[in-house]
Parts: structure tokens; C-alpha cells; sequence
């Protein structure tokens, strides 16, 4: 059976650029649809789930900043790689915390664009398997990892990938620092082409998501030079 070609949505004002990138990428076995705004991205988003989305930053209206933080707002970790025209460390960085799994700017060859596709596609983790331990405290929220979630009462809170494997790997050894590139590996398997600021980002997402104060953080603390560790309820940190 023929393997499906992956998705992509591509989203661009410059209806140029869209065209011949949109039919480049097609001539190289990808399926593209091509949108000319943020607003169209996200109704289409309702109705349709594409393997990745190619996203201009700087947009009339809804622009690729807003759109990602919309996303990442609604627990939607579809993978993006944002395109823009402005070179400043700033906005890479801003869109890096915000999700983003890559940036390029432009001009750029879309052979490049096409091989950071190849590159996010492969090393996007398989989906997380349910994990077997039993429930973990954190506060006002538990943690359980049979059914990828958090709870609080009745409300229940689904984990993306990255969030589930960064917590599964923790709490399964509370008290233990576990290096960046550990942690790495727990989210994107071993031959991941990341670098270990991917891990800080998710760390500082899954942070605002369940610390009481994410700035001062109780559950998962930082040990300089060595990594993460999350503490337990009521346990001291050992250096």
C-alpha cells in the first residue's frame, strides 16, 4: 500500500511566493494547501488536521505570532515552522516560546524550506503511550499518566506529547536531575536534531501549565549544570 504524503498547510499573503512554493513542495511529494491568512488557517484548522503548517509572521490581521499563540493556548500541538522576513533574535525567540518547532527566514530556498519540513516530520515523537504509573500529586492538580492528563476535581486537562513524556520522565524519578539531553530523548527519541533550548521552552510551558507560580517554580526546579528534577510534595531538593 502507497504511504500517504503528508499534509501541509502553507499560509503567506504574498500570493507570488505562496504559489510557487506551494508547487514546488507538491513537486516533491508533499500534499499543499495553500491560505492567505491567519483567519483562513484557523477555519480551516476546524475542519481539517494537516502533519505540519508553514506559517508567515508578519501577516495583515492575524498574524503568524498570533496564530501560533492561539494554538499552543488551545493545547494544539500540530508542528510549525514560521517564515518570515525580519532577522532579529527577538522574534525567533518569541516565536520559539511560543511553539514554534522551527524558524527560517527570508528570501530562502525553498530546498531549504522542503528539507526543515523532512527534518520536523521525522523527529516529531510518536504518539505517547499511555503510561503505567499511579497518579502523581502536583498541588491543586494530579497528574495521571494512564490517561494523559491532568485532573483537578472534574476538570480534566489533556497533555500534548511533548508535555506527557516531559512529566512522565520526571515524576517516574522524583528527586533525581535529569540532563537536558535526557529529557530530550524522552520527547523526541535519540536521534532528534534539537538542541537542548527545546527542552528549557517546553520546560517553561509545562510550568505556567501547573505551577502555582510559574516563575518560582515548587514542582519542577532547575539544577545549575545538571538538568530538572521534580520534587515531590513535601521532599527537599539533594544536590
Amino acid at each position: 500500500m502507497k504511504a500517504r504524503s503528508p499534509v501541509i498547510y502553507l499560509v503567506d499573503d504574498d500570493a507570488e511566493l505562496r504559489s510557487m512554493t506551494a508547487t514546488y513542495l507538491a513537486r516533491n511529494g508533499l500534499e499543499v494547501l495553500a491560505l492567505p491568512s491567519g483567519e483562513e488557517l484557523m477555519l480551516r484548522l476546524r475542519r481539517a488536521r494537516p502533519d505540519l503548517v508553514v506559517l508567515d509572521l508578519m501577516m495583515p490581521g492575524m498574524s503568524g505570532l498570533d496564530v501560533c499563540r492561539t494554538l499552543r493556548g488551545e493545547r494544539d500541538d500540530v508542528p510549525v515552522i514560521m517564515l518570515t522576513a525580519r532577522a532579529e533574535v527577538v522574534d525567533r525567540v518569541i516565536g520559539f516560546e511560543l511553539g514554534a518547532d522551527d524558524y527560517l527566514g527570508k528570501p530562502f530556498d525553498p530546498r531549504e524550506l522542503l528539507a526543515r519540513i523532512q527534518a520536523v516530520l521525522k523527529r516529531r515523537p510518536a504518539p505517547a503511550l499511555p503510561g503505567d504509573g499511579a497518579p502523581v500529586a502536583l498541588g491543586r492538580w494530579t497528574f495521571v499518566p494512564a490517561r494523559r492528563v491532568l485532573r483537578r476535581g472534574d476538570e480534566l486537562q489533556p497533555l500534548s506529547d511533548a508535555e506527557f513524556a516531559l512529566l512522565n520522565a520526571l515524576t517516574g524519578r522524583p528527586g533525581m536531575a535529569l540532563s537536558r539531553d535526557r529529557l530530550l530523548e524522552a520527547m523526541h527519541g535519540r536521534d532528534t536534531e534539537l538542541d537542548e533550548r527545546s527542552v528549557d521552552v517546553a520546560i517553561h510551558r509545562l510550568r505556567r501549565l501547573i505551577e502555582p507560580v510559574p516563575d518560582s517554580p515548587r514542582y519542577i526546579q532547575t539544577l545549575r549544570g545538571r538538568g530538572y528534577v521534580f520534587v515531590p510534595d513535601d521532599a527537599p531538593v539533594h544536590d
